[in-house]
């Protein structure tokens, strides 16, 4: 059944960046989401729009062509190529549409500011957004590829570097083991091949890397790989890390240039990685939920609390 499932997770992959505008699955009053995934794939000058769209939203609706040229330092045409490129017809629809998007999605400019917090609304929204497109971008048949790769697994080995995928690793470890899942989270480099090279073709290897493109996570794989192991990876879409995948869960959410602010994309992969342990949770049936069940029981021994506390989050 996982060989079937991954089959055809690699059959239905997920669509690239630039097929976005055009997706079914993304309502036509969507515009800040098509935005903020598309800023990547622009051209510089257009980038430069989106940035200053993106920047203040209800500034941008309200501006002319050639204020908004003039706030992103560029020519008038460039406004309209760039206003074209997401689909508009011109300057006037798309700023139609903007004003939509701002009512219908849960973008930051939708959530209030509290006194003396002026940053609330960003770390906010964007934590919104990013799970929004998360929902929208990761494929349903690469997800169950997944989730019958990692629940059929004997040993499932996790990989993350860098602070916000170490993280992330440690969490599905925590989220798994209580369901009876041997798995194991590594984030340093030595580590990680180490263990890459003790798997066998009965194991599977969890990959997560916001950019897809990190040296030693994808070494580990690559290791794993040879040796005949599963590999899902968590990470960008159209990254290197997603085309050497069995099941690749992919989203790619852009940044805001703000070093004081948490990246959104944590808040997408905590997200996916909670969709792919809620599934193998499901997955494992009776047996994982009676491993839950102990877990849940010397738990509450040990302290003073009710059945539907947090279960050791």
């Amino acid at each position: 059944m996982a060989n079937r499932l991954v089959n055809s997770a690699k059959e239905k992959k997920v669509s690239r960046t630039e097929d976005f505008a055009n997706s079914d699955q993304v309502a036509a009053a969507d515009l800040i989401g098509q935005i903020r995934m598309m800023s990547a794939t622009l051209r510089p000058a257009e980038r430069r729009v989106a940035e200053v769209v993106l920047q203040d939203i209800e500034v941008a609706v309200r501006s002319s062509n050639a204020q908004l040229a003039e706030a992103a330092n560029v020519s008038e045409p460039t406004v309209t190529r760039f206003c074209r490129s997401m689909g508009c017809d011109g300057v006037r629809d798309f700023k139609l549409r903007l004003a939509q998007s701002m009512v219908v999605r849960p973008d930051a400019s939708g959530v209030e500011s509290k006194p003396g917090l002026p940053f609330w609304s960003s770390v906010f929204g964007e934590a919104m957004n990013a799970i929004s497109l998360a929902e929208r971008e990761v494929d349903p048949a690469a997800a169950q590829a997944a989730i019958a790769l990692v629940a059929g697994a004997k040993r499932v080995f996790v990989f993350g570097l860098g602070g916000g995928s170490t993280a992330l690793a440690t969490d599905l470890q925590y989220r798994l083991f209580r369901f009876g899942v041997a798995i194991s989270a590594y984030s340093d480099n030595y580590l990680m091949r180490m263990a890459a090279a003790t798997t066998t073709a009965d194991d599977v290897v969890v990959a997560i890397s916001a950019t897809g493109r990190t040296a030693e996570v994808l070494d580990a794989v690559a290791i794993a790989a040879g040796n005949g192991a599963g590999v899902v990876a968590v990470t960008r879409t159209g990254s290197e890390l997603s085309g050497t995948a069995d099941a690749a869960l992919t989203v790619d959410v852009p940044e805001v240039v703000d070093p004081s602010k948490p990246t959104a994309s944590r808040f997408a992969f905590m997200a996916v990685l909670d969709l792919l342990a809620t599934g193998v949770a499901n997955l494992l049936g009776a047996e994982g939920q009676e491993t839950w069940r102990r877990v849940k029981l010397h738990l509450m021994r040990a302290r003073e609390g009710d059945l539907f506390e947090p279960l050791g989050d």
